[in-house]
């Protein structure tokens, strides 16, 4: 879920872009973020998910296959970043999620049953779970692609923050807004879902193209520092404490925060909620999340034969669609990505 600053960010702190304007920039997408998109957009009119012949499901890896190659014609070289072991304090919000799957499902089942396909598809796109095999193949298509994959200690989000903190990255990408307290200097929204949408419910579309949030813009436009939108991230509901402090809203946040020198004075007033973790903990967590240095960016020549072979022999995706996209893959690679290698000590001594 992430928490939502989206009222809170003023139009000079944001702006809506045409990936084209991403060119040549590096960018750390927090995967799972990504995989669950592509989990609840790509699915059948009644609702139901890209499914191969043994009825494993296969909306993740027909999203990460097509996008990817988009956003690489498109000049952006993307670097995966997966989860590793949620935090503990991430607990209750992952039993929450897990409840919400559950009453979706039911709620699916019930609008298939009658008929209404519509509200069907509504209630599908919230029942998506990532397997650990799902996860595992992910790893192994990207691979094959030759895009980087690094491995999170713990929040991938967290730790693509830090990578686009340290100059790895030009940015953070996701769709949750939890980088900006962890101190990414840029993210990058909407890369999993740029294109013509329809909105839910409704015989409408719209464009939708990527937005960057500057965190400096955003902080210098609020008056404010990183500490005190961590705090009003608090305020507001994290993945850390998802109910948020009742009768806090985004403004009146913004107001209590401002109107001390020493946000953290004011987590002392914050009321706990039983089975909550400490906002004093929370704000520790987002100040200084684990993160690893212990990776390497290198874009390699696609492996045409790994690719077909997840997609095309165990998955059974159409072979003629998967070459015309490896050859597209191969051509932005050559264009776009060969020979650029970013290694985290060339950052440094810039």
């Amino acid at each position: 879920m992430g928490v939502n600053l989206r009222d809170l960010i003023p139009s000079e702190a944001k702006r809506e872009v045409e990936l084209k304007a991403l060119k040549g920039r590096e960018v750390a997408l927090d995967a799972y973020n990504i995989l669950y998109q592509f989990l609840a957009a790509i699915r059948q009119p009644n609702g139901t998910p890209l499914m191969d012949s043994h009825g494993r499901v296969t909306s993740h890896l027909s999203g990460l296959f097509y996008r990817t190659i988009n956003l690489v014609e498109e000049g952006i070289k993307p670097v995966f970043v997966f989860d590793g072991k949620p935090p503990e304090m991430k607990r209750k919000e992952i039993e929450e999620r897990i409840k919400r799957r559950e009453e979706a499902a039911s709620k699916y089942r019930q609008a298939v049953e009658l008929g209404r396909l519509d509200e069907a598809r509504k209630y599908a796109q919230a029942t998506g779970r990532l397997t650990n095999e799902m996860v595992d193949e992910s790893k192994k298509l990207l691979e094959a692609m030759g895009m980087p994959v690094v491995q999170a200690p713990a929040d991938g989000e967290a730790q693509a923050a830090c990578m686009a903190a340290w100059g790895s990255v030009w940015a953070a990408g996701s769709q949750d807004y939890d980088s900006l307290l962890f101190g990414a200097p840029r993210l990058v929204r909407n890369l999993a879902i740029t294109g013509r949408r329809k909105l839910p419910g409704r015989d409408e579309y719209i464009e939708i193209k990527p937005e960057i949030i500057e965190l400096v813009s955003l902080l210098k436009s609020l008056k404010i520092t990183r500490d005190h939108l961590i705090v009003i991230g608090i305020f507001l509901g994290t993945d850390f404490n998802p109910g948020g402090v009742k009768g806090y809203g985004p403004k009146t946040a913004l107001k209590i925060v401002k109107s001390v020198d020493d946000p953290l004075k004011i987590l002392n007033t914050v009321p706990k909620v039983k089975e909550e973790n400490d906002p004093k903990e929370i704000f520790k967590y987002f100040k200084k999340p684990p993160c690893t240095k212990d990776y390497k960016i290198l874009w390699r020549e696609p492996n045409i034969e790994k690719v077909k072979s997840i997609l095309v022999d165990k998955h059974d995706f159409n072979a003629e669609r998967v070459e015309k996209g490896i050859s597209r893959l191969k051509k932005a690679y050559r264009e776009n990505l060969k020979g650029r290698i970013s290694r985290l000590d060339a950052w440094f001594k810039r």
